[in-house]
């Protein structure tokens, strides 16, 4: 999970919402939305209807250019966030992922991880194994 994926996906389920609209261009031009998170590739799924996560990827993965998203070669990172309209209380979904960052600098000599990779770590060491329905990214859904 990456906390800048979770912003853009939240403003975009967030706008889709507030206009009641479906559109992957409801912010603007997608290559803008995503240039915050410095990814060298990235796609979007979105979705509304669907009150759990759940259930929306079920959609995602039946789908073969939702798929496609979710399996992009060499994301290592995503972002997901849903909001609901005010006006039709449809659920909207939105769930950015990345991949291709540049590798982080190297400071005299040798490689500091980011604290964002810290925390990964961390979590990974204290999460039990548990069996997965669908992995994506090494996350278990």
């Amino acid at each position: 999970m990456d906390a800048t994926l979770n912003r853009i996906a939240l403003q975009q389920a967030q706008a889709m919402a507030a206009r009641d609209r479906l559109d992957h261009d409801v912010l603007g031009a997608f290559g803008g939305r995503i240039a915050p998170s410095r990814a060298g590739r990235a796609a979007e799924n979105i979705a509304y209807g669907y009150d759990g996560f759940e259930k929306t990827l079920d959609q995602w993965i039946a789908s073969s250019e939702h798929r496609k998203n979710l399996l992009l070669p060499n994301a290592s990172r995503v972002g997901v966030a849903s909001a609901t309209s005010a006006t039709s209380h449809r659920t909207y979904w939105a769930m950015e992922i990345a991949g291709d960052y540049e590798p982080p600098r190297v400071a005299a000599g040798k490689r500091t991880a980011p604290a964002s990779e810290k925390k990964v770590v961390a979590a990974k060491r204290k999460t039990a194994a548990q069996p997965c329905r669908f992995k994506l990214l090494g996350l278990c859904f």
